[in-house]
Order: structure tokens, then sequence, then C-alpha cells
């Protein structure tokens, strides 16, 4: 396939790229401006989120797949209409576009873990994704093979959000957590995830959710600590209140770091066969590729 990805040079479209090469696929990396360079891309397209005309020129007829894997605009307009134009030149085709979500859609979760099926209940940081995603899925009616991945908290690589973890224990000289220690986060390792979205371009059916999480719920206290062992640093977790940390983070990434979520992949590994495969969270954090 000749695959067109948004967020080729981010953090998981950099791995899905490396990914889908590996596989014998061409990736077609879209940029915001030209002369820049995409490892393992093929080709380097220019175009922008808030340029729909742009975006719609780079689904050209030699492209067979969409991936939307960039960061979203926090703009509900211009995340919609950058979805209208990506879609458009794929309606009737048959050719698949793949829309990566999350699952902070799906808000606190209580004890039993949330499934593809489950309803969403966004919080504020993501408040529109859902209206987001049901765009993304309708297009299945007009012969898109339309489907959204919701990765939950990704690790690997030393990166991603359990990064700051680390950055903070260095800081404190003690690991430091925000709100419960008792919170809990579905986790996926980068790689895995990257493993999933060939499932999903390659077998997923037409308007079709996907869970990206391979860890149901890890406590964050755990994290934390593996966190503080990778600066170096031992010791039970500081808590940082909601309040203290909306300060430095701003509330909605605040309030995101506190939800207390369980969610399942149950579906997804028994329907895509998706087996992941690489070290857990916490021994990556640990002893892994942050430490």
């Amino acid at each position: 396939m000749r695959v067109l990805v948004l967020g080729a040079g981010g953090y998981v479209g950099s791995a899905l790229t490396e990914r889908l090469a590996a596989a014998g696929h061409e990736v077609v990396a879209l940029a915001r401006s030209g002369g820049k360079s995409v490892p393992g891309a093929a080709e380097v397209r220019v175009g922008d989120l808030a340029d729909p005309a742009s975006l719609t020129a780079a689904v050209t007829p030699d492209i067979d797949a969409v991936v939307h894997a960039a960061t979203p605009s926090g703009d509900a307009g211009v995340d919609a209409a950058a979805v209208e134009a990506l879609t458009a030149p794929l309606r009737g085709s048959g050719r698949a576009f793949v829309y990566t979500s999350g699952v902070w859609v799906l808000g606190a979760t209580g004890d039993a873990a949330a499934d593809e099926d489950a309803a969403t209940r966004p919080i504020p940081i993501v408040g529109y994704r859902p209206e987001i995603e049901r765009r993304v899925l309708d297009t299945a009616a007009d012969g898109v093979r339309a489907a959204v991945v919701r990765p939950g908290i990704v690790h690997g690589r030393g990166s991603g959000i359990p990064a700051m973890l680390v950055r903070w224990a260095a800081e404190d000289g003690a690991p430091r957590l925000v709100g419960d220690p008792a919170v809990r986060w579905p986790m996926v390792h980068v790689d895995d995830l990257a493993d999933l979205f060939l499932a999903v371009l390659t077998d997923a059916p037409a308007g079709t959710v996907w869970h990206g999480v391979s860890e149901t719920a890890v406590p964050v206290r755990d994290l934390a600590v593996a966190a503080g062992r990778a600066a170096g640093v031992k010791g039970e977790p500081r808590v940082w209140t909601v309040e203290q940390a909306a300060g430095e983070l701003g509330g909605p990434f605040a309030e995101a770091l506190a939800l207390d979520q369980s969610v399942s992949s149950r579906l997804t590994r028994d329907r895509l066969g998706w087996n992941p495969s690489r070290p857990g969270s916490v021994a990556d954090l640990g002893e892994g590729s942050y430490a």
C-alpha cells in the first residue's frame, strides 16, 4: 500500500512509519512545510490541518490509505474540516481512512473495564473528539473504509507522557503524580500500537472503533515509582493536587492526568488478532527505554 500519514514525524506517527516501511508499504508523509525530511517516508507532501484545500490535494489517486495521527488543532471546526477534506477524495473508493482518537473520550470508567462499544463521556480536553469520531465513522456510508483507533497512554522509546513523570522525579528528587495515587491509566507500547494501526489498515471493516490498549489499568503510583527509578530517586510519590498541577499544566491536562480509567481491548484483539508483545509500562519505565 501507499499510505499518506499525517503526523509521520511525531511520536506515534514515526513508529507507524517505521512499521509500515518494514512491512513493505510506502509512506507518504504530510508536513506543514516543504523541504522537510521524514525518516522512513518515501515522499513528503505539504499540507496543514488549518488548510483544507492542501489536505484534499495530498490525497491523490495513488494513495491507497490515509492515517490521521497528527496532534489535533484544539479547534473543533478546524479538525472537522480537516476530516472532511481528507475523506472527500476517498468517498466511493473503498480506500481506508484511520483516525487517531484516544481513551480519554470514555471519561472515568469506574471499576468495570470500558470496551470498544462503551458510550463516550469525554473529559474537557477532548470534549469535541466524539463528534470527530462520529464524522469519521459516518463516511463508511459513502464508501470509505473508515476506522477509529483509541490508544491508551502511550509509552516506549523513552518518550510520551511517561517521560514527563521521569522529568518530574529528576526535578523533585522524588516521584510525583497528579491526584489520587489509586488512579489507573490504560497503557500501550508505541510499537504495539504501530502493529495495531497496520492491522486496522489491512483488515478492519468500515465503520469500526478499536482500542489500542495492552494494559487495562495500571496504577499511576506504580508508574511514578518506576519513573523515580529511571531518574535515580526512591521513595513514595509526592502528590500534586489537580489544582496545583493546573497552575503549571493547565486545568484540562491536569484533569486528564488525574483521570481513573480501566479500558479493555478484548474485541480488538479477538477480531484483528492483535497480540501486544512489548515490555509492560512499569518495566519499561523502571528498567527499559526510560532508564
